[in-house]
Formats: C-alpha cells, structure tokens, sequence
C-alpha cells in the first residue's frame, strides 16, 4: 500500500551508462559481464542441492530461487552488451523470480511449510508481471517492492519467528552484503574513482550480491551436514 501511494517511478535513463566501459577481447562492459559469473557459479551449487538434498525444507521454493539465480548470470550479461530499457527486461525477469522464491522459501520455512505450495506459483506470476508491468508503463513500484520484499521480510522473521541461531547469522550476513551490494550500485562511479579505475560500483554490486546468495546456500548446506 506504501509504495503504490507514491507516484509512478520512471526508470532513469542514466541508469544505463556505466562509470566501467571497458571492452576486453572485443567484448564491450566486459568487467559488468563478467562479475556476473557469481550468480552462475552460485546457482547451480543451489540447484544441485536442491537436487540431491530431497529432504531441504521448501525445497521447490529454492530450487525455483537458485535457478532464478543462474538465469540472472545470462539475463545480466545481454543486458550489458547493449543496455537500455529493452534488455533490462531480460536482465529484471530472473531477478523477479529469484526475489520471489526467495520470499516465498523464507515464509515457508520460519512461518509455515504449507505455504510454499499456496504462494510459490502465485509469487513468481507477481514477479514477471511486476517487470512486465514496468516494462509496458515505465512504472516501477510494482517491480520496486518485489526487489525490496525480501530485504523486509529477513529482518521481520528473525525478529517475530523462532529459527536456529546459526540460520540468524548466514540471513543478516546475506542482508547486510545485500544491502552493500545497493550502495555500490548507486555509487558506481565513486567506487571506479576510489578504486583507480580497477574496479567499478556496479561490477563490485554483482561480486557483493552473489556473495549474499552465496551466505543463503552455505545456510542451507549446513543444515543437511548436521
């Protein structure tokens, strides 16, 4: 309700131009396509186990996030071969569904296990047409507060839930790089400076935030080994 009582949110046509245009072996924005080998590389470590771990709680739900996930990791890079508005879809729909699924396997987990099966197909519909929505109306406060749900929800649920000390630590340390990986997004050209042109704010927001998911697998791994 919040957010659709603001006015419609533009998306800011400086948003595409990058402090980081470096090519490299003939490849434009090549460190933007590159970092995004995290999210790959993390993905499908949740897929497979997701896979081989039947007995992972809201598995489906995760499984639906990680995939999301490695998605992000191409969605990401034809993004940035070219960035404007009509690639950025392709870049956002992923990110939708792993935001979504993310939710979802978070409720699921720490409120009730029966509501993955109710919300899972539901949230991800809400996902993609949140970017849908942006992309016809050049509004974002739908896709807005699919992208920050999950941000709200991590400290909500540890606050009001009961979940194992060691589930807090992995889920404020995948929110805390989270939120690190906004502001080097935001300040993307402060960060190229103060880095000598080695490394820009956006290229360090896709290391940060797969390092966040990274923090959410490790969760998960822990509690199949114990």
């Amino acid at each position: 309700m919040a957010v659709f009582l603001l006015p419609p949110i533009a998306q800011d046509p400086a948003y595409h131009l990058f402090a980081d245009r470096r090519g490299l072996f003939g490849v434009p924005y090549f460190f933007n396509i590159t970092t995004n080998i995290g999210f790959f590389a993390v993905g499908i470590a949740g897929i497979i186990l997701c896979v081989t771990e039947m007995n992972l709680s809201a598995r489906w739900a995760w499984m639906t996030c990680f995939t999301g996930v490695t998605l992000v990791c191409f969605g990401s890079a034809f993004y940035h071969l070219a960035p404007d508005n009509s690639t950025l879809v392709w870049d956002r729909l992923p990110m939708s569904i792993g935001f979504m699924a993310l939710s979802v396997a978070l409720l699921a987990d720490y409120v009730n296990p029966r509501l993955e099966k109710f919300l899972l197909a539901p949230a991800i519909v809400l996902g993609i047409t949140s970017v849908l929505y942006w992309h016809y109306t050049d509004d974002l406060r739908l896709y807005v507060l699919v992208q920050f749900l999950p941000l709200l929800m991590i400290p909500v649920i540890l606050l009001l839930f009961n979940s194992p000390s060691k589930d807090r630590g992995y889920l404020l340390a995948a929110l805390v790089l989270y939120m690190l990986s906004k502001l080097a997004e935001h300040y993307d050209y402060a960060v190229f400076s103060l880095t000598g042109d080695i490394i820009s704010g956006h290229s360090l927001k896709h290391l940060l935030a797969a390092t966040a998911l990274l923090a959410v697998y490790l969760m998960l791994r822990r509690r199949m080994v114990q």
